[in-house]
C-alpha cells in the first residue's frame, strides 16, 4: 500500500500535519510513505516510519513546482493521496482515494480543521517522531540537571518579535530567587543565523545562557525542548515544536490570530491591538505563572 502526504512549506504548519500523518501511520501498518513538502519543513518528518520518498518541493515561478511534482508521482497508483496544499494537480494522478483540504472557517484552528479530513479519525494533534541518536544528540545540548528554561526569542519578521529587553527583563523576573523558576537554566533556541539577531539578550545574560542556534537537524532540537521544563517565546516554528513535545508552552502573538495558529496543546498571550510593543513583562509573568500553576 502506498500513501502520498502533500503538505505544506512553513515549519510550523508542517507540525500542525504531523498528527495527520501519525494517524495514517498508525491506521496502516504495512503501508509506505511518500511524502512532498518544502525544503524548510522536509527536516520534520525526516524519522517518519516506512518512509519510502520524501519529495521536497521547491517554489518556482508561475507555479511550475506543481508541474513537476505532478511528473515526480504520475507513474504510480497512490492507494490514498492526501493533499493540504488544494492542488490541482492531485487531481491529476492516478489514486484510488484522495482526500484534500477544503479552505478554512474563520476562528477554526489549524488541527480542528485538518482532523475534519479523514471521519472518525479524531483530534490529529502534532506527532513527530524522533530517533535515539537525535535524543542523544539533545542529551550534548542539555545534560540532565537543573530544570531548564526555553525561551525562543526570535521570529521570522519584526512584527512577531518581541524586543530582546523585554525577554532579559523576564528571564531575570523569573530566575530571580523569588521568581517561579529559581535555580532553573535558561537555553535559549534559535534557526540559523537568529544568534545574531539574538545579540542583546545574549549579551544581558553575560553567559548564563546555553544556545542551541546553529543545530540544523529540527528533531534535535525538539528532542532537546522535550528536555526542558518550559518554553516561552515567539509566534514561531519553535514554539510548535515546544508544544508538541509536550512541555508547557507559552506563545508570544502579536498580529497573528492565535485563534488559528496557536500551537496545539500550548497557551498563547497576544499583544494589546496585536502590537508587541504594548505586551508588557508583567503581563507575561502573569501569563507564564498561570500556565505553570495549571500543569
Amino acid at each position: 500500500m502506498r500513501i502520498l502526504f502533500i503538505t505544506h512549506t512553513r515549519i510550523g504548519d508542517a507540525i500542525l500535519s504531523s498528527g495527520l500523518l501519525h494517524q495514517l501511520i498508525e491506521r496502516y501498518p504495512d503501508a509506505r510513505f511518500t511524502i512532498a513538502c518544502g525544503p524548510l519543513a522536509a527536516p520534520v518528518f525526516a524519522a517518519t516510519p516506512r518512509l519510502e520518498r520524501m519529495i521536497v518541493v521547491a517554489k518556482r515561478p508561475f507555479d511550475l513546482h506543481w508541474l513537476a511534482l505532478w511528473k515526480e508521482l504520475r507513474g504510480t497508483v497512490w492507494d490514498i493521496a492526501i493533499d493540504l496544499r488544494r492542488s490541482a494537480m492531485t487531481y491529476l494522478i492516478p489514486t484510488r482515494r484522495r482526500h484534500i483540504i477544503g479552505p478554512i472557517s474563520p476562528g477554526v484552528h489549524h488541527i480542528a480543521h485538518l482532523s475534519t479530513l479523514i471521519p472518525g479519525a479524531g483530534i490529529a494533534a502534532p506527532f513527530l517522531y524522533v530517533t535515539d541518536q537525535q535524543r542523544l544528540a539533545a542529551a550534548k545540548y542539555l545534560p540532565d540537571g537543573a530544570p531548564v528554561l526555553a525561551i525562543a526569542p526570535v521570529a521570522a519578521t519584526a512584527p512577531k518579535t518581541w524586543e530582546p529587553a523585554r525577554f532579559a527583563a523576564l528571564i531575570a523576573r523569573l530566575t530571580a530567587e523569588d521568581g517561579p523558576c529559581a535555580g532553573w537554566r535558561v537555553a535559549l533556541f534559535g534557526g540559523p543565523g537568529d544568534e545574531t539577531r539574538a545579540a542583546p539578550l545574549i549579551e544581558a545574560l553575560a553567559g548564563r545562557c546555553t544556545k542551541i542556534f546553529a543545530e540544523p537537524d529540527l528533531l534535535v532540537v525538539h528532542a532537546a525542548l522535550a528536555r526542558c521544563a518550559a518554553f516561552i517565546g515567539n509566534d514561531s516554528g519553535l514554539g510548535h515544536l515546544a508544544a508538541a513535545a509536550g512541555i508547557p508552552a507559552l506563545a508570544l502573538f502579536g498580529p497573528t490570530d492565535p485563534a488559528r495558529y496557536a500551537p496545539w496543546g500550548g497557551e498563547t498571550i497576544r499583544a494589546p491591538d496585536g502590537d508587541l510593543h504594548n505586551l508588557s513583562v508583567d503581563a507575561v509573568v502573569t501569563a507564564f505563572g498561570n500556565l505553570l500553576k495549571s500543569r
